[in-house]
């Protein structure tokens, strides 16, 4: 009886732990519309990514696990143009030396978060 009462508990507290990680809306989450929805009225901590020879490297092929894919110029444009809408949010990245025309990517984390690819 010990054994069977000890694997409920496992198993309850094992599926309270991974209900938090089903925090990410979807696996298209960061496919542009789905993005620019997201950063029109983002307000929580982001963090900023500097892409080091970015209009350099954005036509070759991508390679390593911090490899950025690049967005189509209009995705980046649209991306940009839902960042503007957010005053809160440009106010943030302007005190963090960021300007939304120098933003190139943004991508949300399964916790929420948002990383900001900055050329």
């Amino acid at each position: 009886m010990n054994r069977l009462a000890a694997l409920a508990i496992f198993t309850s507290a094992s599926a309270v732990s991974f209900s938090g990680v089903s925090y990410a809306d979807s696996l298209t989450m960061n496919n542009g519309p789905e993005i620019e929805k997201t950063l029109l009225n983002y307000n929580k901590p982001f963090a900023v990514k500097y892409l080091d020879d970015y209009d350099d490297n954005k036509l070759e092929s991508s390679e390593g696990a911090d490899a950025e894919t690049p967005r189509t110029d209009a995705g980046v444009q649209h991306i940009q143009s839902s960042i503007d809408s957010n005053k809160a949010l440009v106010e943030k990245l302007e005190s963090r030396g960021v300007e939304v025309k120098d933003i190139v990517n943004a991508e949300q984390a399964a916790d929420g978060t948002i990383m900001i690819s900055v050329k």
